[in-house]
């Protein structure tokens, strides 16, 4: 029975192996053709370079067959290869190094990452680097072990994580993405206003929470910022959080420096499957800390932690407060399979004061400051009552979204299926240590685990429905910071000493744990490239297959770049001579890093705004906007391209783009046109319609001025 079931793990990664040669082999091909005319459509140097590739993978499946189903004929070879290996000594870690530099560098740094740009070719080359990873790490009579190879996958997934967060750190002045540009000019008022032409005394609305906006906006500090200095911090933001939060979750490992290092890349893979926002992985760094610390410092600091949560986004504010009971809790060591009295008080009095910071901190922080104010009534900044009726109206003032739950448009997998895939490798894996009584709770340390993460998933859900969400999986956020703490736990109670005996653990866990550490790292993987080379476009569309170049989302040249620049500058300086007002409506990181100068900040109507009234149907705030287009209060608005098609749910985010169709789109070229489009950079320059417009019949219902 046991050669039997040898056999088939064997004939499992022979399979796995040929699957992912035959289609490598299918897409050189598809690189191949086209190249030129020598052979059908082969150039006499693309299809020597596919023949000759096509022959590797057949030797290679032929190879890794002998090795698998004979491996005896090949201890000779192994042995000197072993032997070879210790020789080496620590130059051996330079053969690490290059495989962690190469592949990387080739599909993110060089133009040949859009050209292999399939999956399963990257995936080929991944297994290879493992393989050759685990070997060079591996000591001592085996060529490697199963720790070894849950290292490599777990090192090199992690390698792809953290560059592909670099992607779009570029000096590039427009916005990389539909809202990118005018984030960036979010994160600059906290500490940037003085950027801007803008009365002192005056607040400028920003449609962002404090959290986001100082964790963003701490570069503009720095006299000189450049945006390319501004988006590798955004990179840092979304690295380093995790990072902490695994180290101080994991801290009773740092005495095994290896094992801890480790410990805190898995925590960054499998956050970043949400993604989830910096603020709220901070709140839960300081849970983390205050897990075990003395009362008289845990309770004050998960008060202020709960309070922060809540002032970064309201429904984080039950969040610390549940997250350290659940630790607290499930936590505590037994006695005779009980919890003590003292740990059921310690874990209630820390839960009940990170909720009742986030609960009550914002009344009184208001009251603090109304005092110290010298308000009379003792009353500061207005602050909103959290209420059930209060989260009620604010989950459903816009529409839910149900069906983003399956398989849609908008987000391929839906969110079921995507949390799914996310999740599932790690709770079967705490599931296995329960159930084989390796980790040992009772009922109450289970349902202090169950109840938190059943709640946190099912708020998720529904926040995930909402229009405008539904995306990714960022709204599964306290979900997933819940059940990696659950992992914690499970970790210190059972998870050390199981991972260190892993090969004694049946194949199929082993090969789950393997899938918990590479499912992470695959789309980080697919994602890697490089946007920088314009010059090369007319080769890469050849070997792509893309019609167009402009298919390949090449940034502009610096010639185009330049001229749009030129292009803007001239048509702002012409309405700031002609007295009137401009409106950037979208690309304001222009103003931020001083692309375009001496232009008055006008903050409302920031496209970001108007899209967030648009999703409520908020015929009110409209109203105003209507008026000042009416008005021709704007000499000139700075837009994307605006376009009328109304689309439904096949389509990408169909629904948000039906409510900027009918709130923003329609209204404003009745009053405004496009007389200035650059298409390369994605801007569109308006100008009031000559004559009186009178567009009150195609306005919403309500929003007539």
């Amino acid at each position: 029975m046991q050669r039997q079931y040898t056999f088939l793990h064997r004939l499992l990664l022979l399979a796995f192996f040929i699957y992912l040669f035959i289609y490598s082999v299918i897409e050189f091909q598809s690189i191949a053709w086209g190249s030129g005319e020598w052979w059908g459509e082969y150039s006499a140097k693309w299809a020597a370079a596919y023949i000759f590739y096509t022959l590797l993978c057949v030797l290679a499946t032929v190879f890794l067959g002998m090795v698998l189903f004979v491996p005896k004929r090949f201890e000779s070879l192994f042995n000197r290869l072993m032997s070879f290996r210790e020789r080496l000594g620590g130059a051996r870690w330079i053969l690490v190094v290059l495989l962690l530099i190469l592949p990387v560098g080739f599909f993110q740094y060089t133009p040949w990452g859009v050209v292999f740009n399939d999956i399963h070719t990257r995936v080929l080359v991944w297994t290879v680097v493992v393989l050759a990873f685990s070997f060079a790490i591996t000591r001592g009579t085996s060529l490697f072990s199963w720790t070894e190879i849950i290292a490599a996958v777990l090192i090199t997934s992690s390698e792809f994580v953290i560059i592909s967060s670099f992607t779009e750190v570029t000096s590039y002045p427009f916005s990389l993405g539909w809202s990118e540009g005018n984030r960036l000019w979010d994160y600059s008022i906290m500490f940037g206003r003085y950027l801007y032409d803008y009365p002192a005394d005056a607040n400028i609305p920003v449609l962002l929470d404090d959290g986001r906006q100082l964790v963003g906006g701490l570069p503009y500090i720095i006299p000189g910022l450049t945006i390319g200095m501004e988006r590798f911090w955004i990179g840092l933001t979304v690295i380093l959080p995790y990072l902490f939060l695994g180290f101080a979750a994991f801290r009773s490992t740092r005495n095994n420096w290896k094992v801890y290092i480790l410990a805190g890349l898995w925590t960054l893979l499998f956050l970043k499957q949400g993604p989830i926002h910096p603020p709220l992985v901070l709140c839960a760094v300081v849970v983390a800390l205050v897990w075990r610390s003395p009362l008289w410092l845990a309770i004050p600091l998960i008060a202020l932690t709960g309070y922060a949560a809540e002032e970064s986004r309201y429904t984080w504010l039950f969040a610390p407060g549940i997250w350290i009971g659940m630790l607290e809790l499930a936590g505590a060591e037994l006695q005779d399979g009980k919890l003590s009295r003292s740990a059921w008080a310690r874990a209630i009095s820390v839960g009940l004061a990170g909720i009742a910071g986030g609960f009550f901190g914002p009344k009184v922080v208001s009251v603090v400051s109304g005092l110290i104010a010298g308000n009379a009534a003792g009353v500061g900044a207005p602050t909103t009552a959290v209420t059930v009726t209060g989260v009620s109206t604010a989950v459903t003032n816009q529409p839910l979204l149900w069906y983003r739950l399956l398989p849609n448009a908008t987000y391929g997998a839906g969110i079921l299926a995507g949390l799914l895939i996310a999740t599932l490798p790690l709770i079967v894996v705490l599931s296995y240590l329960a159930i084989s009584k390796k980790w040992r709770l009772n009922i109450w340390q289970a349902l202090a685990i169950l109840f938190p993460l059943l709640a946190f998933l099912i708020v998720g859900l529904i926040v995930s429905t909402k229009i405008g969400g539904g995306g990714d999986l960022h709204n599964m956020d306290m979900f997933l910071i819940g059940l990696l703490f659950t992992a914690v736990i499970a970790w210190e109670k059972a998870g050390r000493d199981w991972l260190a005996n892993i090969d004694l653990s049946p194949f199929g866990l082993k090969l789950v744990l393997i899938l918990m550490l590479a499912l992470p790292g695959v789309q980080s993987l697919k994602d890697m490239r490089s946007y920088n080379f314009a010059e090369d476009s007319a080769w890469l569309a050849t070997l792509t297959d893309a019609s167009t170049e402009d298919q390949l989302d090449m940034y502009p040249s610096k010639n185009i770049v330049d001229e749009s620049l030129d292009a803007i500058r001239r048509e702002v300086a012409l309405a700031r001579a002609q007295g009137g007002d401009v409106l950037f409506m979208d690309q304001r990181q222009l103003l931020t890093f001083g692309f375009i100068k001496d232009v008055p900040l006008i903050p409302q109507y920031e496209k970001k705004v108007l899209m967030n009234q648009a999703l409520k149907s908020d015929a009110k705030y409209f109203k105003a906007y209507y008026a000042d287009l009416a008005a021709k209060r704007f000499a000139l608005i700075i837009s994307e391209p605006l376009r009328k098609p109304v689309k439904d749910s096949s389509y990408q985010f169909g629904e948000e783009n039906n409510a900027w169709v009918k709130w923003v789109s329609i209204p404003t070229l009745c009053y405004y046109e496009p007389r200035v489009t650059l298409k390369e950079v994605g801007v569109e320059l308006l100008f009031p319609r000559e004559g009186t417009s009178d567009c009150s019949s195609i306005l919403p219902e309500g929003s007539v001025p």
